[in-house]
């Protein structure tokens, strides 16, 4: 298996700041709530019996997709960040444990057999783990192996604007917004200047299609919101 790359956001993962999830609610302007439950909504629209969140970081996808399904659906977070999921446990309102719950294991080695899972969801983490990244084939293996056959992969995600003029619009706010205030607000400037330059050349929507069915994901389908600078992309083997 490739061994996942460093990159300056994983100090932040791991130091955990106070205002991690404040400063996303910021960044967004409260509508990373809104997109993670429209992913959330697409795990579970062919009523899964196991959901996997993806990079799940302080928990949001994980637990807004198992408050959404109810008892009839077991949704598992996975991050290589103890403390970002003791942030996720904390946030639970609910006591869970690994079959309903957090467990800690890296993407280019998932901790689950084959074909465990009818649904994999990740929220504003797959550009970590494809952009610029050598261990994009490894990951995207790793979350092929513990789908079952027909299995559903949903990611939430910053996109391309197909709008020149919006397009332009987004990364200067990326790039004058995410980055300055991120980083003040965070204290880990590195962490947001990452952030402002991988959104800002992201995949698009097309992009991102070819380098799923080249992994084996033949069949995608992208929805844009917020004029398209965020897209919900579902993917199946």
């Amino acid at each position: 298996m490739a061994t996942p790359q460093k990159r300056p956001l994983q100090a932040m993962f791991n130091a955990v700041p106070r205002r991690y999830d404040l400063v996303n609610r910021l960044m967004t302007w409260g509508l990373d709530r809104r997109w993670r439950r429209l992913a959330a909504r697409a795990c579970l629209a062919e009523h899964p019996a196991r959901v996997l969140d993806l990079a799940c970081g302080t928990g949001d996808l994980a637990l807004t997709t198992a408050t959404l399904a109810g008892s009839g659906t077991k949704v598992t977070g996975v991050d290589f960040s103890i403390l970002m999921l003791a942030v996720a446990v904390a946030k639970a309102t609910a006591p869970v444990g690994e079959a309903n719950g957090f467990v800690c294991g890296e993407a280019a080695a998932l901790p689950f057999p084959d074909g465990s899972f009818d649904c994999v969801g990740t929220s504003f983490a797959f550009r970590n783990l494809t952009w610029r990244n050598p261990g994009t084939a490894a990951y995207l293996a790793e979350v092929r192996r513990v789908l079952r056959p027909g299995g559903r992969f949903v990611i939430v995600e910053t996109s391309q604007p197909h709008n020149r003029f919006v397009r332009r619009l987004f990364h200067l706010y990326l790039k004058w917004f995410v980055r300055h205030v991120g980083s003040w607000l965070s204290g880990n400037p590195a962490a947001y200047r990452y952030l402002a330059e991988s959104a800002a050349r992201f995949y698009t929507p097309e992009q991102l299609a070819k380098l799923l069915a080249e992994a084996g994901f033949p069949k995608t389908e992208s929805k844009p919101y917020f004029f398209g600078a965020v897209a919900v992309h579902i993917a199946t083997t």
